[in-house]
């Protein structure tokens, strides 16, 4: 063990700092994980409170590279605002789906990390009350290591890297890296036309 350098929050405390305070500041990224996606709302400009996906949004249009990995279908009034913007669906936010991502995080700018119980969801990380939100903790840090062995996670289960030894792929609504990958070859070309490129947005499945 060795001691870092991190901060313990709990409640609207996450919100305030993993949301307010670095998320919608981000400069260069945001990498989420999480195992629920719903419709949330947080505070914008002026006070009035705006779905996270218009935050997302003004991120993408600044040239912010956006990663949301997520375990479950992301709930219907997400989806109908996720296809409602034209610059996160053509690839200004990148969607993958892995039933067994549990963990939760966010990564800013490769720099500063969230790690905690807390979902992409009103009562996780959102604007709820703190009398209707979840009962949440987490810790952030900007300890190089943590942030080193998140990222190498979050990365392998990004890529597929994950997928050609994992036992639930029969299961798995929409695996990331294609059957066989590796084999392409041997197989012909029509399976590398219909193969899953790495690293590009998929639209959500209905």
């Amino acid at each position: 063990m060795r001691p870092i350098d991190a901060e313990l929050l709990a409640g609207s405390a996450l919100y305030r700092e993993v949301v307010l305070a670095k998320l919608a500041h981000a400069r260069e990224s945001v990498w989420i994980a999480t195992a629920n996606v719903k419709a949330m709302y947080v505070e914008g400009k002026g006070g009035k409170f705006v779905p996270l996906l218009e935050v997302l949004d003004g991120l993408a249009a600044r040239g912010v590279a956006l990663r949301l990995l997520h375990a479950e279908l992301p709930s219907r009034p997400f989806r109908a605002a996720f296809d409602a913007r034209a610059r996160l669906v053509k690839g200004g936010l990148e969607l993958k789906v892995c039933p067994r991502v549990h963990f939760k995080a966010v990564v800013v700018d490769g720099a500063w990390v969230y790690l905690g119980s807390a979902n992409l969801t009103g009562a996780g990380l959102g604007a709820k009350g703190d009398d209707v939100r979840n009962f949440e903790m987490g810790f952030v840090t900007e300890d190089f290591d943590v942030i080193d062995r998140t990222t190498a996670l979050f990365d392998a289960v990004w890529n597929g890297a994950e997928c050609r030894g994992c036992r639930l792929r029969a299961v798995c609504p929409d695996p990331i890296l294609p059957s066989g990958a590796g084999q392409a070859k041997k197989q012909g070309r029509k399976q590398d036309r219909d193969a899953v490129r790495l690293g590009q947005s998929r639209r959500l499945r209905r």
